[in-house]
Parts: structure tokens; sequence; C-alpha cells
């Protein structure tokens, strides 16, 4: 590609991407967010109005805008409601059975008294026995007369009715009781008391009904005697009373629920109001005027709100972007923009859809709206910060749009129920890495979304009832289904139309069982290696500026996939094998070299890679020189006594320079990296130094020029790389300190380091895998290369293979933590006594002086085999790699290192990495 054709595709690049960035685009797609806002709520806000009189014909049809109460129709329903409620009776449980046994008490103790005649006797009995009953009665009814059960108007109504049908005993009966004995009446008390006891326990309102029962139940009874069972039923048949009463204000009561319960009778939205050319009566009139649809006079006051109302929540939110990254420019660029508009347009549809549903009996209707689907696309596709502030604009929606209400603007219960489920969703994807999380984030809406609206029902004392409970939390729970399916079908839609690279799909990419990269690893694992190094160090460098790290790192994995096509002609795949390019022509080998970042780009073409990928394929390099070949060329020119035909441009790469902040920061760590491997025994000061000269170098050379990096990021990204240099090339550098050691002391060390290794010792409580002695060396090797990095030259470690199980029990006993977990580590050297109490029991002074033997062990390491046999096939390695991951990790832990925020996480990781690097335990 010439210079003039570069020039070309530059000059095409910049206009094709200038709408971009057009303020001019920019202040038009502010305007069209104001309409946008305006629209979704004039149908809410401003209902149409009508110029109409009294008397003349309507010019047109009135349709009812919303469902209107027809009052009259209403009453005449609620009368209607009301007249069938027949009457309604209480039961009062009078216990008569107790009264039964009284009067039998009674009778025992007068017929034993010698001292009364029998004719007094039967004289007593004829005025005792009715007024017995008059006087339970009424006691009755005066102890529960001040309860809260039953009204006083309830009382009269049995008091009166009991009186009504009060029995009267026969005179013979009253002669036949002073002559029972006393076994007579002890064998009638059982009887009577229970055949008592079963008719009262049936409702009666007629007492006659129940008394004609009694004879029939007395002679199937106990009973033997004649005199014995005449006398019961005669007693019975006076204790039996009405217990069903006729209670005048529970029918009052019921008639008065039964108006209230009547629905509300509506004109249903939809419905002809008035006819066209029908003529408008007082009454058409009245009804149009209650319900705000008469054009009395011009009133644009409520139209000017709804603009004011829709430009300030536009506002807010281009202020929020300005805001975000400074008051010169915008955050997003117009094509974001475009985007963010049409998420706003598919959130704003969606709730009028469900909005369409709804009346005032279906109010639950609207908990079916996928409120959360402009927050999960905009937290997946845009950013975090702007999803959070979106939600606040989609609640204030959702109250507009949502709310069947009249009289009321906002309706909070929706907004409330969106800013729920919208945080929750936020939650669940903000730091989604598979597809797989849009279901676990679908669960979570589902849950948040039936608990606040079952939530705003208990606090709603009105209108709601079991059945909308229930379908209030089964439209939540459906419209996060609903949302999930929207937010799954609408990705790939983004991500295809705007190029749009989210998380979700940059993890996919950077799975190792991609092609690609499978490619990559297995003809050229050097390439590969230096790959995933770069990586690492271009996303900690653009994380720092703010860039997206994660394309940094996937781009990275992909920079250099044109290094297949010829792989032994790049010099990190050179091994044990003369280098080809000695052989060759500068000029042949500088065509090689440069092809691999055309090669690359047609390769993630053929694959349908994503073009930000494939543009740090082509930019990492930039326009920048080939030095060594073209002085070689040169060197080669002047020895054979020729004038060279070439120029440095010539030995350039073909470019463009970068475009982004990621493709720079890519082509910097890409050089540092291969030059910081190149140094034989690096210091501090040459990879400090080597880092600011690459950075200066490609400055010098304007290849930053295409893209927005600043010099204050520039001296981030090298003071980021040096620090992440130093994590992952730990072992490889010198400090001052160790530069300053005397060549006799180092040799001395190098003797006694054999009689200083690490010693590990194991065991194994598991029956889940075989442990090899294969394995035991592997981790055995790790220990010595990872204490070597770290200076660490003798003390032994504890290494314990468990299961899920047990693990579990120890997290729950020493950590507090109710669930398995892949490694533990318990440190000795940090602080003896605290963890030797964890693990044992010093019962006397000879124990304690045999722990104080035990300084040397560094510690204790726990690893779940089961863990990490299912943690080695999620990340798609070896076991061996897994469990080698985890001695490392839980060995560091033992020395004290942590990852309780990122920066020492991106230490521990690229201390466990250039670790297991070493041993060729690479992901």
């Amino acid at each position: 590609m010439t210079s003039n054709e570069m020039q070309k595709k530059s000059k095409f690049q910049s206009k094709a991407a200038g709408w971009r960035y057009s303020a001019t685009v920019r202040y038009i797609l502010y305007v069209l967010l104001i309409v946008i806002l305006y629209v979704s709520m004039a149908s809410k806000l401003l209902p149409e109005t009508y110029d109409i009189a009294v008397g003349l014909p309507s010019d047109k049809e009135i349709l009812a805008p919303m469902d209107i109460p027809d009052t009259k129709a209403t009453l005449k329903a609620q009368e209607e409601a009301a007249e069938k409620i027949g009457q309604a009776y209480t039961i009062i449980p009078m216990r008569n059975e107790i009264l039964i046994g009284q009067i039998l008490d009674r009778i025992t103790r007068l017929n034993q008294d010698d001292q009364v005649s029998t004719e007094d006797k039967t004289k007593i009995y004829r005025e005792e026995l009715p007024q017995r009953v008059k006087d339970y009665i009424q006691n009755f009814i005066k102890n529960n007369r001040n309860s809260n059960d039953y009204s006083p108007t309830l009382f009269q109504e049995a008091s009166d009715r009991i009186n009504e049908q009060q029995y009267h005993i026969s005179e013979e009966t009253f002669i036949k009781i002073p002559r029972l004995t006393l076994e007579d009446i002890n064998e009638m008390k059982p009887v009577a008391a229970e055949i008592v006891s079963r008719l009262m326990t049936d409702q009666i309102v007629d007492a006659q009904t129940a008394r004609s029962k009694v004879a029939e139940m007395v002679s199937t009874s106990s009973l033997s005697k004649r005199v014995s069972r005449e006398v019961v039923q005669e007693l019975v048949r006076l204790v039996i009373t009405p217990n069903k009463f006729y209670d005048e204000e529970a029918t009052k009561a019921a008639k008065v629920d039964a108006r209230e319960n009547t629905p509300t009778v509506f004109i249903k939205q939809g419905d002809v109001l008035v006819a066209k050319g029908q003529k408008i009566t007082e009454e058409m009139y009245s009804l149009l005027d209650k319900n705000g649809l008469l054009k009395n006079e011009v009133n644009y006051w409520p139209q000017f709100a709804l603009v004011m109302l829709s430009a300030l929540l536009a506002l807010g939110l281009i202020m929020y972007i300005r805001q975000s990254e400074g008051v010169s420019r915008f955050k997003y660029n117009n094509s974001q923009f475009v985007m963010l508009l049409m998420i706003i347009v598919i959130t704003i549809i969606s709730m009028h859809l469900a909005s369409i549903l709804q009346n005032e009996q279906r109010i639950y209707v609207g908990f079916l709206a996928p409120v959360a689907v402009g927050t999960m696309l905009i937290t997946l596709l845009l950013d975090l910060q702007l999803a959070y502030i979106c939600t606040f604009l989609f609640s204030i929606l959702a109250s507009v749009i949502l709310n069947v209400h009249k009289g009321q603007i906002f309706d909070f219960n929706f907004g409330f129920f969106t800013i729920v489920i919208s945080f929750a969703a936020i939650f669940a994807i903000h730091r989604a890495s598979q597809r797989s999380t849009l279901l676990k984030a679908g669960i979570m809406i589902c849950l948040f979304g039936s608990f606040s609206a079952f939530t705003l029902i208990l606090l709603d004392n009105n209108g709601w009832t079991e059945s909308s409970t229930l379908y209030t939390i089964g439209f939540a729970v459906a419209g996060g289904l609903l949302t999930t399916i929207l937010v799954i079908g609408l990705m790939p839609f983004f991500e295809v139309t705007f190029g749009i690279l989210s998380a979700l799909k940059l993890v996919e990419l950077s799975n190792p069982n991609h092609p690609l990269l499978r490619k990559l690893l297995i003809e050229t694992p050097g390439t590969y290696h230096h790959s995933v190094m770069v990586g690492n160090l271009s996303e900690a460098a653009a994380e720092a500026i703010g860039a997206n790290g994660l394309l940094c790192r996937v781009g990275s994995y992909y920079h250099d996939i044109g290094k297949t096509k010829r792989p032994s002609y790049f010099i990190e795949n050179q091994n044990n094998m003369e280098n080809p390019h000695d052989f060759i022509d500068p000029k042949l080998s500088k065509s090689i070299i440069i092809a691999h970042t055309t090669d690359g780009v047609e390769m993630l073409r053929e694959y349908k890679l994503p073009k930000p990928i494939r543009d740090i394929a082509e930019q990492h390099h930039g326009t920048t020189c080939l030095h060594y070949f073209y002085h070689k060329a040169l060197t080669l020119a002047e020895e054979q006594g020729v004038k060279p035909e070439f120029t440095e441009e010539d030995f350039r790469y073909h470019g463009p320079k970068a475009q982004s902040k990621e493709a720079a920061v890519v082509g910097i760590a890409d050089s540092v990296e291969a030059a910081v491997r190149s140094l034989r025994k690096p210091t501090v000061e040459q990879v400090e130094t080597m880092i600011e000269k690459i950075i200066k170098s490609r400055l010098d050379d304007h290849q930053f020029n295409e893209c927005d990096l600043t010099m204050r990021e520039l001296d981030v990204i090298a003071k980021t790389l040096k620090e992440t240099v130093m994590g992952i090339f730990h072992s490889r550098i010198e400090y001052p300190e160790q530069m300053k050691k005397t060549k006799a002391a180092e040799e001395e060390n190098d003797r006694g380091r054999k009689e200083m290794a690490l010693k590990l010792e194991w065991s194994n409580e598991q029956d889940k895998l075989e442990i090899s002695d294969d394995l035991i060396a592997l981790l055995d090797t790790l220990l010595q290369k990872a204490g070597e990095a770290e200076g660490v030259t003798e003390g032994e470690v504890a290494l314990t293979f468990v299961d899920d199980e047990n693990i579990h029990e120890l997290n729950r006993t020493y950590r507090g933590i109710d669930r398995p977990t892949d490694v533990l580590s318990f440190a000795m050297q940090e602080s003896l006594d605290d963890e030797l109490e964890i693990v044992y029991e010093v019962d006397d002074e000879e124990e304690a002086d045999q722990l104080d033997a035990m300084t040397d062990v560094l510690g204790d390491i726990i690893i779940s085999v089961e863990r990490a046999q299912l943690q080695s096939e999620d990340y798609g390695h070896s076991l061996n790699r897994e469990i080698g991951f985890l001695f490392v990790h839980g060995f560091l832990h033992l020395l004290g290192y942590d990852h309780q925020d990122e920066a020492s996480e991106a230490e521990m990781m690229g201390k466990q990495e250039a670790v297991l690097a070493q041993v060729g335990l690479l992901r």
C-alpha cells in the first residue's frame, strides 16, 4: 500500500466517522430526545379536548379517552346488589347444657330434703324451673353485653325470640319430678346433657323444630325407667332455645358492603360518548366537563409545561454525559448516542404496549412492562454509571405512562418498581462474563419485582384483593422473564448494527478454545505466551486511563495472529533453531514481518471477529519503522557498493496509526513486553528507562496523532506498565539491593540453596481423585520456583487434598462462610500463636516448647479437588494447571499477599502467572 493510498484511506475513514463527532448532529439528536420524551408522555398528560355547546350538534365523534365512571349506572348496580342481600342471621352459642345440669342439680338437692313435702316440691318446681331458664338467658345476655362480638340490638332480638318460643312443662311432669330418686337423677344427667348439647350445636331459628327431635333421642337413650324418660323429655324441651337470630345491623352492613363492593360501571375507553352530528344534551355536556374533555378556553400552558419537563429530563441526561469526561466534549460519540436513543424508544414502546392492557380495574397489568430492558442494555453496551442515571429517567417515564389514575400526574408505584428491578438488573449483570448471566439476571428481576410489587400491595390498604395480589405478583414475574427475552434478543442487533463489543462478547472471544487461539497456541506457542503477557500489561494500562481494559486484553490475544502464517520468522518461536532472517535479504525480512498485521486482519475477517479486534491487529504497530532491517539493508548496500534504492518509508508498517486509545495501549504494551523479555537480567532502572524510551520513540514518530491520548495519560500508562512488569517478571528483575551483592555472596547462596530448599509435606483426605507422584513432583517444582521468586529459600508447607464437604466445614468453622471454596491458607509465620490456637490445643509447657520449634513451618494449604475439577472444566484447561494455580495462590497467601483491591489482585495474579509459565502451565 503506497503512501497516497494510505492518505486516501485515511481521508475516507475521517469522512465516514465525521458525523459521529459532529456538534450539529449532536444537537439534532438532543432535540430529537426532547421530542421522543414529549411524544411518550403527551397521550397521558395532554388528553384531547373539544369545543362544543349544549343544544348544538357535535361536529366530530367523541370517544372516551379513558375508562370514565358512569355514575348513574353505578348507582343502579349498587341498589340491585343491595336488594339481592337477604336477612343476615347470627349464631349465639348459649351453652344450654350448663342450664340442664343446673336444673338437675337443683332437683337432686330438693328431692333429698325431707323437710319439704311432695306437694310443696311440686309447687316449687312449677314456679322455679321456668324462671331458671329466664334467669339463665338474662344472665348470659348481661355478661356478654359489653363484649364486641354481638350488638345490643342482636341481644334484644335474641331475648324477644327466646321469650316467644318458651316451652311450658306439663303439670303431670311437675308431679313426677319429686318422686325421682337420686339414682334416677344421676342416670338422667349425662343423657340430658348429651341431648341438649347435640341439639344446640345445630343452627336453631325455631325451637319447636329442635324440640320435636327430643322424644326420639330419649327413646334411644340408656334410660330404662319410663318416668325418667318422660321427665328428661320435658326438661330438655324446656332448656332448648333458639340460637340463630336475625341481625339487623349485620343485614344493613351486608347491604352497605354490597354497594361498596359493586364495581364501578365505566364507559370503556374507546366507547362513543357523542356520535358525530348528535345534539349535545345537558347530561352529555356535564359528563364531558366533569372529565376535562371540554375546550372552554385556549390553554397552551400544559403543552408548554410538558415541553419543559421533556427538556429538563433530556438536559439532565446530556449534562451527565458531558460532565462524565469534561466540559469540552462528550464521552460518547453520536453513533453511541443514536443507540442510546433507540434503547430509550424501545423501553418507552414496551411501556405503552403494557399500558394498552391497563385500566383502573387492572392496574397490575402495568407490572408486565419490561421497564428494565433499557437499563440492562445500557449497562451491557454503554456504561454502568449511565445505566444508573437512565434508571431514574425510566422510573419517571413509567410513573407517567403506566399511570391510570385520573387527577394525578405520576403513579410512583411503578416508578419505585422500575428503580428496584433496574438496580437489581445492574447488580446482576454489571460484571457479566457469560450470556447465561442474563438468565440469572432475569431470575433476580423476577424475585425483586415480585417482592417490590407485594410490598406495594401491603402498603396500599385500598382496592387490593387476594386475586389482584396474585395477578400483580404473576405479572411482575412475567415482566422479568419478558425483560430477559428482549435483552437476549436485542443484544446481537445492537452489537452488529453499531459495532459494539460488549463485555459478554469479549469474554466469549477470550475463550482459549476459540479456533484462532487454539491455532495460535499449537502453531506458535511463543507468540501465544507473548500475547497473554501483552494482554495483562495492556489491560492494566488501559484501565488506569479509563479505557476499555477488557478490549485491550482480548485484542492482545489476537493482535499477532498473522504470525501463524510464518511462525519461524518471529524470534519468540525460534526455539533450538537458527534465525532464518540471517540468511535472507533484509527487504524480504521486512516484507515477512510487516505482512503479519495484514495477514492477521484477513484471518480475523475470515473468522468474522468484530472490527475493534481487527483494528487493534491492524493498528498496534501503526506506521513504525523496522529500524533493524533498514540499517541492515543500508549496511548490505554499502558493502556491495551500490546506492540504496529504498528509503526509510519502505521499511515502515502500512498502518494506519492507532485510531483509538486501546490500539495505542496494545502497541505500547507489545513493544514493552518484547523489550523486557529480551533483557537477560533486567533491573528496575532498565525497565523504567526502556518503557519511557518506547513511549517517547512512538510519540516522536507521531504514532499517537490520530488517537486521543494525552500526555498525562501517557505518563499514567508508563507508570502502570512499570508496576505491572514488576509484578509479572518479578523473579527476573534485579533490584538495586540485589545488584550490590558480591559475587562471593552469590556463590555462597548458590551452594546453600540445596540445603535450604523448601519442603512440601502433603496428605490426602479425599477419594475423588487419585493423587499421582507426577502431580506432587509438579507441585514441588512450583513451590521451589515460587519460593525462589519471592526470596524464600527454606521452610515447610503442609498441603492437604480434601473434598467440598471438608473444605465447607473448614470455611464454616474458621471463616464464618457457609459454602465450599477452592483453596484455603492458614499462615504460621504471620501470627504464630494465633494460628496455632486455631489448629492445635496447647496443654502444657512441653507442648509449647515443641510448638516453638515449628517456626520454620510456613503454614497449611487446603485444596478442594472437587472444586478444582469443576473450575478446570469451566476454564477449559488441564486439572494439573488448576491445582498448580491454586497451590501457588495459597502459597502467596502464606507469604502475606492478598487481593483486596484491583492493584493487589493484579500484582498477585502476575506473580502466579509468572511462576506457572516457568513450568509451562499456561491457560
